[in-house]
């Protein structure tokens, strides 16, 4: 399974970036898909996943109101949409997805595959 994230950069508080997870290796549509984050200095986190169909969403309290993730089961691809992005936003983040078909990962223990990290900096 390879996970590609991409649409990091530098954006102002309160600004917005939508990120982009591209899967491949497996049957997209069986797996459910999350994103993490990491900033500085900090432990990885659990920011947003979404089940295989999309009808079902979790979000870290941080974040709950301001990022939708989303999917696009015909393009293999997951979306993070940040609105209203704080300094405390600025990390690493991650796509990433559990081994089997009904795992939502939402800690770290439930990850088996990461995509290659992108930067979200969030300037004052």
């Amino acid at each position: 399974v390879q996970l590609q994230a991409y649409g990091g950069g530098l954006v102002q508080a309160g600004g917005s970036l939508r990120l982009s997870c591209a899967a491949s290796g497996r049957t997209f549509s069986n797996y459910a898909m999350s994103w993490f984050r990491q900033a500085p200095g900090k432990e990885r986190e659990f920011v947003a996943a979404i089940s295989q169909s999309g009808g079902t969403t979790y979000y870290a309290d941080s974040v709950k109101g301001r990022f939708t993730v989303s999917r696009d089961n015909a393009k293999n691809t997951v979306y993070l949409q940040m609105n209203s992005l704080k300094p405390e936003d600025t990390a690493v983040y991650y796509c990433a997805t559990g081994r089997r078909v009904f795992t939502i990962a939402t800690a770290l223990s439930a990850v088996e595959y990461w995509g290659k990290g992108t930067q979200v900096t969030v300037s004052s």
